[in-house]
Parts: C-alpha cells; sequence; structure tokens
C-alpha cells in the first residue's frame, strides 16, 4: 500500500509540472520512507538530484530518479529498517526531550525492534514530539504519516 501512495503522490508533482526544486522536495519529504527500505538506494536518488548537471533536462532525471525509486519500494521495509529510521527522528527531538521521556522513546524504540510493540506505538511518539516542538524538518516527512490512519495499516507492521 505505501508504493501505492508514494506513486500516487510522485502523479501529483507531475500534475504540478516537474522541477528541480519540486523534485528535490519530494526526495526530501520520502528520505526516511526510503531510508526504512534501503539506506544505501536513499542516498543514491539524493545524489543523483544533487550532482545532476543543470543542463540535464527535467524530464530525464525525473525518468532516472523514478526508475530508482521503484526498485527501492520493490523492497519492503524490515524490522531493522525502521528502528534505524526510527532513532535518526529521535536524534531531532532527543535534546528537547527531559530524561524519562528519553529514555521512554529509546525504549519503545527498542520495543519495537524486539517485536513486541507495532511501529505505530514508536511513530506515535515521535509524532507528538514533532508536534510538541514544532519540529519544521520532520512535519513534512512522509515516514510519519504515509497513508491516511484509518486503514491502520501501521498496526500491524
Amino acid at each position: 500500500m505505501t508504493r501505492v501512495f508514494v506513486h500516487h503522490r510522485w502523479r501529483e508533482v507531475e500534475r504540478e509540472g516537474r522541477t528541480r526544486a519540486s523534485l528535490m522536495r519530494f526526495h526530501e519529504r520520502h528520505k526516511f520512507l526510503l531510508m526504512a527500505r534501503n539506506q544505501a538506494g536513499m542516498r543514491r536518488l539524493g545524489r543523483l538530484l544533487g550532482e545532476s548537471d543543470r543542463h540535464q533536462p527535467v524530464e530525464e532525471l525525473a525518468a532516472a530518479y523514478r526508475e530508482a525509486l521503484t526498485a527501492i519500494l520493490r523492497r519492503p521495509a524490515t524490522r531493522r529498517g525502521h528502528p534505524n529510521v526510527l532513532q535518526h527522528l529521535a536524534g531531532y527531538v532527543s535534546d528537547r526531550i527531559e530524561g524519562e521521556d528519553r529514555a521512554e522513546l529509546a525504549e519503545t524504540i527498542e520495543r519495537y525492534r524486539l517485536g513486541l510493540v507495532p511501529l505505530v506505538v514508536p511513530l506515535t511518539l515521535i509524532r507528538h514530539y514533532v508536534r510538541r516542538f514544532g519540529v519544521k524538518y520532520l512535519q513534512d516527512q512522509v515516514y510519519l504519516d504515509p497513508h491516511p490512519h484509518e486503514l491502520m495499516l501501521l498496526n500491524h507492521v
């Protein structure tokens, strides 16, 4: 289902008109979602955009990006990939929370890693801190809200 929603957002970028800036914004918003599936692939996509020749047509760049994006999305996120991403996200809020709350966040991520709680538990806690502290960089991260909550897909991951 995640792939369906990522491709839907990609089509929105296409409808609005692809530019280098819109491709960079798309990548920025999907960075952690991609990292959960393939950290090296996520970095390659970032380099593809960052190192692209300014004279390269945007259509070529977008086609190359979409091909690599699709390859990454074929690989499901794993219980190993998610804790890494969760720890990265926690790094954006951990300096703003007190010791007990920081320990609770770390413990919740570890419980997820061990399979004791579903992904939605640490995600909900991180979303809470992102909202509470207004962490701008994370507010638009697709990883935190990859699909409509009504689907309850994160309850089983």
